[in-house]
């Protein structure tokens, strides 16, 4: 008989986990055939097979030796993790399984500390995550278990911030479905303090119980679950940046299945200072696929209060526009923020002065991602309340179809040319001045002609250290080039005026995008060695990257203020122990 995908993953020899080398065999694990959950799995006969699981769900896998239970949680875990959408297990009642785990370890600590129980209440939340992930008829079945009061328990930070972790990403999946989400609300009321709380603080504590602690310092069983047996401290830090970048973002993500639906959003604002945190959580190197804080700014943007107190906040303004002229992945959805507030009218006139020059700088936007068209719709909101701001361009472009094109054109080329020279020669104003009167008769429609005139005024600024007039040239640059974000001196230039302003985020951001050119560029090119491309990292890049990295650390604030109290503390030592 051929095994299923689940009979065969729970036969195979799992990776190893941690101070669990092995899953017993049944011919040698000692126990009774119907009560052992391997020797159940390994049965043939399919009916046989399935009633004895649902039997071993049912409670007589309660009473099992511990090391058994975290044996076989483990193998759960696994399952889960390579098949979500498989409905053997979860028709058969693994819920109410988990369920009694979980509760079980809240109410009675002695068998919690007992053995390798420790480990039963995150493989449990982790399963219901990851069966609850994609089905939402996995997610009402879990939900008719029970399992929302024990993950609310586990979310309350009763064990640790890895169990945290596990329960917030099982609500959240359980909250994004029209189904499930009622239950889920039911606890509405603690549920949007406690991801307030958990996305606000979880950095801190992640550092002050795992990373700021060194070697037999932190909890055996933390060092297992991240590096599952792995020895470095290297490769725990790392895991824990990770870690602590989704406990964070999938916080995140559970507040905004309620503030998609209108749900908490007077709890949402009591949360002072919300939205400069939200600026600040944006997923980081080590977990960018989640849109995080910009992805609930523009959910909140879409409604009355939300505008009004994100408009009323200068540093969440200038957040959005450095990410609405960013190469980040999340550009577009800044651009939706700052759209979203200069349409309404109450408040343009808070947001107007600061918004419109970012925005002027996007208007020849053609594409960005799956976005089309993304620039007319920023023109129709500028037209609609700066008329007066195009007129010269329409004119200019009037001018254009009414003259000679290839003159203008040839004109302009020849202008940027003598900017160019001029920039050799050292005149570094005599330069801009030119490429500004390039770019005057320069046809709108030659948009690679004024991406290359736009990127040359940059470095012109650079040189002058005015890096927000570089950051809108090359913004203007990237704006125009096909496709959108891919001119790569105009990345680096960018990248370096961010480091100027100390926006480590931003500068970041549009390094990495410009190594990605560098490295299509070479490809195209057949450089290296016998036609190989040589995949080095120029080394101003590779040092700009290692600079910004180590400034974006998401543990970086955390370090600097333990750093600080220590330092408070050795003073008071010291005056403490000097002579009065």
């Amino acid at each position: 008989m051929r095994p299923t995908p689940i009979n065969s993953a729970i036969e195979s020899k799992f990776v190893s986990t941690p101070s669990f080398d092995y899953y017993p065999k049944p011919e040698s694990c000692g126990a009774t055939p119907s009560s052992c959950f391997f020797c159940i799995m390994a049965e043939h006969d399919p009916s046989l097979r399935r009633a004895r699981i649902a039997r071993f769900f049912k409670g007589s896998g309660l009473l099992h030796d511990a090391r058994d239970l975290v044996l076989v949680l483990i193998a759960l875990w696994h399952v889960a993790m390579a098949h979500p959408d498989d409905d053997e297990f979860p028709s058969l009642g693994i819920f109410d399984f988990l369920k009694g785990l979980m509760e079980r370890a809240a109410r009675d600590g002695s068998w919690l500390l007992r053995d390798r129980n420790v480990y039963i209440p995150y493989y449990a939340a982790h399963v219901i995550g990851s069966y609850t992930m994609n089905r939402p008829e996995f997610a009402k079945e879990a939900v008719l278990s029970g399992v929302v009061p024990p993950l609310v328990e586990l979310m309350r930070g009763t064990m640790s911030w890895v169990e945290q972790r596990a329960a917030v990403r099982a609500l959240g999946h359980l909250a994004s479905y029209e189904e499930t989400f009622g239950a889920v609300a039911v606890y509405e009321e603690e549920i949007i303090p406690l991801a307030l709380r958990v996305m606000t603080t979880c950095v801190d504590n992640v550092y002050a119980s795992f990373v700021g602690l060194k070697g037999e310092k932190r909890p055996d069983y933390h060092r297992d679950l991240l590096t599952r047996g792995l020895i470095g401290t290297e490769l725990e830090d790392r895991r824990a940046e990770e870690w602590a970048s989704q406990l964070q973002c999938w916080s995140i993500y559970l507040l905004s299945c309620f503030a998609t639906k209108g749900r908490g959003l007077h709890l949402i604002w009591d949360e002072q200072g919300l939205q400069r945190e939200l600026c600040e959580t944006w997923g980081g190197i080590m977990y960018r696929n989640s849109p995080a804080g910009i992805g609930l700014l523009r959910i909140l943007c879409r409604t009355q209060v939300g505008r009004e107190k994100i408009s009323d906040c200068r540093q969440v303004i200038d957040a959005l526009c450095n990410l609405a002229r960013s190469a980040g992945d999340w550009q577009y959805m800044a651009i939706d923020c700052l759209l979203l507030l200069l349409n309404d009218r109450d408040t343009r006139k808070k947001v107007e002065e600061t918004i419109t020059p970012c925005l002027l700088d996007l208007v020849d936007l053609k594409t960005l991602g799956k976005r089309s068209r993304l620039g007319e719709q920023i023109s129709r909101a500028l037209n609609l309340y700066h008329p007066m701001r195009f007129i010269e361009r329409d004119d200019e472009f009037m001018s254009c179809e009414q003259s000679d094109e290839r003159k203008i054109g040839m004109l302009a080329k020849l202008l940027k040319e003598k900017g160019n020279m001029l920039f050799r020669d050292g005149n570094i104003k005599g330069a801009i001045s030119k490429y500004s009167e390039a770019l005057d008769v320069c046809p709108r429609n030659l948009r690679k002609e004024r991406m290359v005139i736009h990127s040359n005024r940059s470095q012109c600024y650079l040189h002058l250290q005015e890096p927000d007039k570089a950051i809108s040239d090359t913004t203007r640059a990237l704006s125009l080039s096909s496709p959108t974000n891919s001119h790569g001196k105009s990345l680096w230039r960018r990248s370096q005026a961010y480091d100027m302003k100390g926006l480590a985020k931003e500068s970041l951001m549009d390094c990495v995008m410009y190594v990605r050119w560098w490295f299509k560029s070479e490809r195209n090119n057949n450089k290296g060695v016998n036609g190989r491309m040589m995949k080095i990292i120029p080394y101003y890049a590779s040092s700009m990257i290692r600079k910004q990295k180590e400034a974006t650390w998401l543990f970086r604030r955390s370090e600097l203020k333990t750093m600080a109290g220590n330092m408070v503390g050795d003073d008071e030592r010291n005056l403490a122990s000097d002579p009065i």
